[in-house]
């Protein structure tokens, strides 16, 4: 062990860091002192460790360097230092992902793994397994079997991590060492246990029936090692989550029981489990107690656990959370700043009105000593109280205000703005305090993206407010003072108020006619475009082109773009086909700080390039929509299916993703047979070829419209069809032979009215538009609906026209108002009027469009 020790000049030695501004070729020449005689384990370990440090910055090597540094690396087999070796199996690990032929090495490794020497013998198995594939398992798989249960813990656990691995190329292999798992489940060491116990659970993924068996079984006994406890109660939950019925009470008496553990791990994890739960449970005060307690914890990372937890309480029980007011106020002063955040977000998020003012003043006292991430934390809690308390938005509105002029980066300053813009579009009486103080903050504002963001919101909000014209002199500065893209920004703003205030009209068209001097290109354009449009005085033009214009995805313009020159470049293009860009949905319900989420993509984009298999799918024009996906199979069937609808003007491409989920199985000639109903014409069918074991695929019909709008409406009938090929599980090598023929029944699915149009929620000058379409045809019915609740009525209403749930409004008398575009690109107005009656629930649904069987046809998805 002497190998392990540092030398006192080594631990003196506090500069930087050593491996910086490392060469790759350097050290690859380095590597080769491998082959020198006898060999120097230090120089050979420093060396080893220049070559991980680089892989693990992400330095790339070609397959022949790779395979070079691992061939010198293994003639250090030779050295029975234990550092060197150790720091061998590591790079063997490592370069066996890049280089070439490493299976040569495999019986060193094994010999390794069965020796005598423990230390080597966790190293060899975990690196053993990383480089051999699946026809060589079988050779190993006894060795493995025996390390599994092995008496020495490290090589024990080295084994379950490394089948653990291995269970995802390998599934049946692995299980086959189920029974050897079950008996390392009841070591007595804590993380031998935990690994068999989730080594059990991998290979039972898709047996929900085996999970059960395993978790019934093990919640009865009594498990040592409290982190496989939190594990069990991991899978104790997510059976909890899966099974509404009555059968998973004693999961939840399970977990209600571990908050009585003595390991305050596992008391954490129970009453984190049980906060989590989507299932609505009659008590929390067990859970809620524990996290209480928490918060009085001696220990920073206790304190930051029931902080944390709790906050995630308060979005779906706040009541509960409330009781624990007092213990969190006490984290208010906590030095943990991490906690202390925590404890006053949550406050802000329970807390009573009245005492929101106190608050404020004890946020102020830190606020300026906590991070970015925090202060991030903070406001988006104060968002909330917006909301929650309208009065007291001149407080919160100021306070925002100062913690604006701070100093902070971009994202802390975007989070500020976001919640004053939130603030001036949900409270009308808080519109002019927060376009002042944003007009104030874009005087001095360094960030271009956030400068347009406020122009945008100037431009939309400040037309409506009651003395217009006073923000048109901190816009048209920004024209003056401000890079291209803000100057651009300030006249599409500029260009808002002489749209939307004739009385302001003259001035716009002088300061509109100065920016057309501008050295910007798109300034210039832009002001022309705008000046052009206001001397027409055609309100529909002003309309479309400057106050609701409609804003395209952009990557879905791209490609339409791209496919319209190819296919058809002498017709004029349609902009107004192509989706919309999706409005993100910012509101978040969980007070924590989180890890960032991706970036929302629309499902077109999604599917862009998979619908390129279909021959001739570009000559369809732009794709209207793609109806989100829906199963034609259960979820635990041999063969699953969903379906995806992908929407064109005259035609609709039908995918059937397909998933075979038999190791033992290659499905070959697979295809969709369908029954579309009478008027529908398919057109193409694209097969897939193969379906090998747990990788999804698709079959493709492409089916052209019926003329008659009527027509489209149906239900359609379909099977799976393809030809059995029987195969080895472990390698998915097909048996000799040329299989048979079968089939499997899929669910039957319906094209409706609400997936061949793209629909929103009524905008605010939905009333004028309603009335300018008076002279359009327009059909009128009276429906008697299922449903006793109106709530229920309308969100049933709004999923049958496509409509979103913010095109409901009202409380006793519910009514549903909505704008569509059907796929031919006719438009159609909404209006439906939701009232309980003395028999039910009654409904008045009114529709107009220039086409008089779009609106029958509205009509027609609701009877």
């Amino acid at each position: 062990m002497s190998a392990f020790k540092r030398d006192k000049k080594e631990e003196e030695d506090t500069g930087g860091n050593p491996y910086q501004n490392l060469d790759k070729t350097i050290i690859l020449q380095e590597s080769r002192y491998f082959n020198e005689t006898p060999v120097n384990p230090r120089k050979c370990c420093h060396i080893l460790s220049k070559i991980l440090y680089l892989l693990n910055q992400g330095e790339k090597l070609t397959t022949q360097e790779a395979t070079d540094a691992f061939f010198a690396t293994t003639k250090l087999f030779q050295s029975k230092d234990v550092m060197l070796r150790r720091m061998v199996y590591l790079c063997i690990k490592e370069l066996s992902k890049m280089a070439q032929d490493v299976i040569i090495v495999t019986s060193s490794l094994t010999k390794d793994m069965t020796g005598k020497e423990d230390l080597y013998r966790a190293a060899a198995i975990r690196a053993l397994c990383s480089i051999t594939d699946n026809t060589m398992l079988q050779a190993i798989e006894r060795y493995m079997k025996q390390a599994i249960v092995d008496k020495n813990p490290a090589v024990s656990s080295a084994a379950l991590v490394s089948a653990l691995h291995l269970s995802s190329t390998a599934p049946d292999l692995v299980k086959r060492w189920a029974n050897e798992a079950q008996e390392g489940i009841n070591s007595d060491n804590a993380m031998v246990s935990y690994h068999a116990l989730g080594l059990a659970a991998a290979t039972r993924r898709n047996d929900k029936l085996s999970t059960v068996k395993l978790v019934t079984r093990l919640s009865k006994s009594s498990i040592k090692s409290p982190y496989a406890l939190c594990l069990l109660i991991r899978l104790a939950a997510q059976l909890v989550e899966e099974d509404d019925s009555e059968a998973s009470q004693p999961y939840i008496e399970f977990i209600e029981c571990c908050l009585r553990h003595k390991s305050e791990m596992v008391i954490y994890e129970a009453a984190h489990a049980i906060v989590n739960l989507r299932k609505a449970l009659r008590d929390l005060a067990p859970a809620v107690s524990v996290l209480q307690l928490f918060c009085g914890s001696s220990k920073a990372s206790l304190r930051l656990a029931g902080a944390r937890t709790l906050a995630r309480l308060t979005a779906k029980h706040p009541t509960a959370v409330a009781a624990c007011a007092v213990d969190l106020e006490n984290l208010i002063s906590d030095p943990n700043r991490s906690v202390a955040t925590l404890a006053v977000t949550t406050l802000l998020a329970t807390g009573a009105e009245s005492s929101i003012d106190r608050l404020m003043k004890q946020i102020s006292s830190f606020v300026s000593e906590i991070s970015d991430e925090f202060k991030i934390v903070v406001v988006k809690a104060i968002r909330r109280l917006c909301t929650k308390f309208p009065r007291k938005h001149q407080a919160l509105a100021s306070f925002l205000a100062g913690m604006l002029r701070d100093e902070g980066g971009l994202e802390y300053k975007a989070a500020i703005a976001d919640a004053i813009i939130a603030l001036v579009e949900e409270n009308p009486d808080a519109k002019e305090t927060g376009l002042a103080h944003l007009c104030e903050f874009i005087e001095d504002c360094e960030h271009t993206t956030l400068a347009v963001r406020i122009l945008h919101l100037l431009g939309r909000e400040g037309p409506k407010s009651r003395q217009p014209s006073r923000y048109i002199r901190f816009i048209y500065n920004r024209v003056i003072l401000e890079s291209g893209p803000v100057r651009a920004a300030a006249v599409s703003a500029v260009a808002q108020f002489g749209a939307q205030r004739p009385e302001l009209l003259p001035n716009i068209k002088v300061l509109l006619s100065r920016c057309e001097l501008d050295d910007e290109d798109e300034v210039r354009d832009r002001a022309i475009l705008y000046n052009a449009i206001l001397e027409t005085g055609d309100e529909q033009l002003i309309n479309d082109y400057i106050i609701n214009v409609q804003k395209p995805n952009p990557v879905l313009l791209e490609r339409a773009l791209r496919d319209h020159i190819e296919v058809r470049p002498t017709e004029p293009f349609d902009i107004m086909a192509v989706p919309a860009e999706e409005v993100k949905d910012t509101s978040e319900d969980i007070v924590e700080v989180e890890v960032r989420k991706p970036a929302k993509v629309a499902i077109e984009e999604i599917y862009a390039e998979q619908l390129a298999r279909v021959p001739g799918i570009e000559q369809l024009g732009p794709l209207i929509q793609t109806v989100f996906p829906i199963d034609l199979t259960e979820p635990e069937t041999e063969y699953r299916v969903r379906l995806l609808k992908h929407i064109y003007a005259g035609h609709v491409c039908l995918q059937f993703e397909c998933i075979n989920t038999l190791s033992d199985q290659i499905l070959e000639e697979v295809y969709v047979r369908c029954e579309p109903p009478q008027d529908y014409e398919i057109v193409t069918i694209v097969p897939c070829p193969k379906l090998v074991y747990d990788k999804p695929d698709s079959v493709y019909l492409l089916l052209k419209f019926p003329s008659a709008y009527f027509d489209s409406l149906g239900t359609f009938v379909s099977k799976l069809e393809f030809v059995v090929r029987d195969c080895d599980p472990n390698t998915g090598v097909p048996d000799p032979g040329e299989g048979y023929a079968d089939s499997y029944p899929l669910e039957d699915f319906e094209i409706g009215v609400c997936d061949q149009i793209r629909a929103k929620a009524a905008a605010e000058d939905w009333e004028r538009a309603w009335e300018k379409a008076e002279g359009c045809p327009e059909a009128i019915d009276t429906f008697a609906l299922p449903q006793n609740d109106i709530d229920e009525a309308a969100k049933a209403v709004c999923k049958h026209l496509g409509l979103p749930r913010n095109a409901i409004s009202g409380e006793a008398v519910k009514e549903v108002r909505g704008f569509a575009k059907f796929r031919s690109g006719a438009p159609v107005l909404v209006r439906a009027r939701i009232a309980p009656g003395s028999g039910g629930v009654t409904m008045h649904l009114a529709a107009r469009s220039p086409r008089e069987d779009l609106a029958q046809l509205i009509l027609a998805a609701v009877g």
